[in-house]
Order: structure tokens, then sequence, then C-alpha cells
């Protein structure tokens, strides 16, 4: 049995690509519905090969699949998305990804590719192909906003929590068991992400990229 996790924060999606693979009975499907709850089953739960959706709140596919790969290598990740992925390809390349699949694929194509990705191969459209040559990339979201610029990984998304909680550097510091120094310089890079230049302005830049939630802001 082939056991297959797809994380995509549309319900709808994921049933319906849940019922295209499970067609083959060889397959198992395992839907989840954010990059938080893969990372809990994940830890708990082995799977083949996972897809990803790439524009998600809070961790984006792209932040995921680095933080999947980092901590298990040799895991299969496909990215399953309905953006364009041209200007995106070197990028998750470099995070991990082992192939990519359009949500408006067919049900044969879908099954090729997690198949061949299962073999250590990647079907690759010429078009991303070419890309291979390009040494720079941008990923923007629909609002315009890089999102490797915005893409937030574990460390500075507790650190924000922490800071929408109105916690001083020292506190958290304390909290998170690392030192004041270390909380100043991610702080740094976070204000740089974000593209904000206070603690009010992270908060509130957070809070509409989804990286919090109104209930963590006091």
């Amino acid at each position: 049995m082939i056991r297959v996790l797809l994380v995509d924060d549309h319900p709808s999606v994921g049933e319906g690509t849940k019922h295209m693979i499970e067609h083959d009975s060889d397959m198992k499907v395992t839907i989840v519905f954010s990059g938080a709850e893969a990372l809990q089953l994940i830890e708990r739960e082995e799977f083949d090969v996972m897809l990803f959706d790439l524009n998600m709140p809070v961790i984006s596919g792209l932040e995921l699949t680095r933080r999947v790969t980092g901590a298990h290598p040799d895991t299969v990740v496909l990215i399953y998305t309905g953006y364009d992925i041209a200007a995106h390809f070197n990028m998750l390349i470099e995070a991990g990804a082992s192939g990519f699949i359009s949500k408006a694929s067919s049900r044969e194509q879908l099954i090729t590719t997690i198949r061949c990705s299962l073999r250590g191969e990647a079907v690759i459209p010429v078009s991303l192909l070419r890309q291979l040559r390009r040494s720079e990339v941008r990923f923007q979201q629909s609002d315009g906003q890089v999102i490797e610029e915005v893409s937030i990984n574990e460390k500075e998304q507790q650190i924000l929590r922490e800071v929408a909680k109105g916690s001083s550097n020292r506190e958290i510091a304390t909290k998170l068991y690392m030192s004041q120094r270390t909380v100043e310089y991610n702080l740094t890079r976070i204000f740089e992400k974000l593209k904000v230049r206070s603690r009010s302005e992270a908060i509130s830049e957070s809070n509409r990229l989804g990286l919090i939630n109104d209930h963590e802001i006091v």
C-alpha cells in the first residue's frame, strides 16, 4: 500500500484529490489542512509520498517542505498547486521538493507523477526544465509580496507569538530557552522579512498575513 499525505487548506479540494488518488486501490490518502497539523502527524506516522499545497497560511508549502526535508532528507515531497510555479522552481528545488503537479492536471497525470516520484524520477514540463538555468527566482503571493521574505520559520513564529502577547525580549529569551541577543537577532530578521520597523507593525503585518491569529494578540 502506498501511503500518501496530502496537505491542503481547502477541504473540498483535498477531498476531491483524495478521491482521485484512491481510485487506485494500492494508494491510501491521509488529509490534513495545515502545515502545523502535517508536522505533528509526520512525527507519529510514516508516508511514502507527500503532496503539499503551495500557498497556505501560517506555514507555506515552501516552508513546510524545508522543515520536513530538513528533518527527514529522504522524504518525497511533491508540490501540488493551482499557481504557476515557473517563477518559483529553483527556490522549491533548493527547499527539497521532489516534483510538481498542477491541480488542473488529470487523474492520470497525478498518479503518474506520484509513481514516478517513488521511483526517484520526476515528470517536469519543458517550460520548468528550462528554469534550471535561471540564477534568480521570486515567488509572489496574490498580494504581490515575495513569499521568501514573509515565510516565517518555526523559531521566528514562536517569537512572533510572544511579541503579540506583549512579552519583552528578556521574557521571550527565558520562555524559549535562548539568549536575549538571539531574540534580538531573530526580531531583526523578522522585521526585515515583514518589511516593518516596530513591534506593533510586525504584529499588524503578521496578523494580516495569517502568521498569527487575532486570539494570540493581547
